[in-house]
């Protein structure tokens, strides 16, 4: 904890803050602490207990994540209420459990906007990955109905879930864009020059451009 509190920087907090996260440690540095540490599944349980943003991201580094329960790793994300330590819990430690699938299902269909948008990175992931027994179908109707109206967050990763359809599923793809089309979801989202804009029709386009271009090559 003394360690994480001399890398603590005001400008990087500053910075942070904006996108709600409430630390100031670089995160690059954070790393590389966690690649000195290596993998200790106690300390990284004691890290968590803290509370501390900068300490649970130290602890989503070093844990094991097939160590953890399932009711564990539900209460952990319901505790993790910032973006950055929901974002890693989800994609470092989740996404390697055992238990993803159970959670995946639990959590899309959670009251709370937070937990639900866990379930819809998860799915996302899934459509990617092992599409085998998803009804890409009945996804596009719940995104076509509900995407626009539910909160950043959420949005955010069904919004996700629409483009990795549209990428990853060719049958599917002319709905997806069309949907993304006719719901505008980060049409305007400021992109960096270089990067791909997240609004799920030009996202689909490009990806699929590019891996034409690849096979072509």
């Amino acid at each position: 904890m003394a360690e994480l509190t001399a890398l603590e920087d005001p400008k990087t907090r500053r910075v942070n803050e904006k996108h709600g996260d409430d630390h100031g440690v670089n995160l690059g540095r954070l790393r590389a602490l966690a690649k000195r540490l290596k993998t200790q599944h106690g300390l990284a349980c004691e890290l968590w207990k803290t509370g501390d943003s900068a300490a649970r991201l130290l602890s989503l580094l070093i844990c094991r994540p097939k160590a953890f329960g399932r009711d564990e790793l539900d209460a952990m994300l319901r505790e993790a209420r910032t973006p950055k330590v929901h974002d890693w819990l989800v994609s470092n430690v989740v996404k390697k459990s055992a238990h993803a699938e159970e959670l995946r299902v639990a959590w899309s269909a959670d009251a709370d906007p937070a937990v639900a948008s866990a379930g819809w990175v998860l799915t996302a992931d899934r459509v990617a990955k092992k599409p085998e027994g998803l009804d890409l179908t009945a996804l596009l109707d719940v995104i076509e109905a509900e995407m626009k109206e539910v909160p950043d967050r959420l949005q955010w990763a069904m919004n996700e879930c629409l483009a990795r359809i549209g990428i990853e599923h060719p049958e599917h793809r002319a709905r997806a864009i069309g949907i993304g089309e006719r719901l505008g979801v980060l049409k305007d989202y400021p992109t960096p020059p270089g990067c791909t804009s997240p609004f799920a029709p030009v996202w689909i386009t490009e990806m699929v451009r590019r891996r034409q271009d690849g096979a072509a090559a």
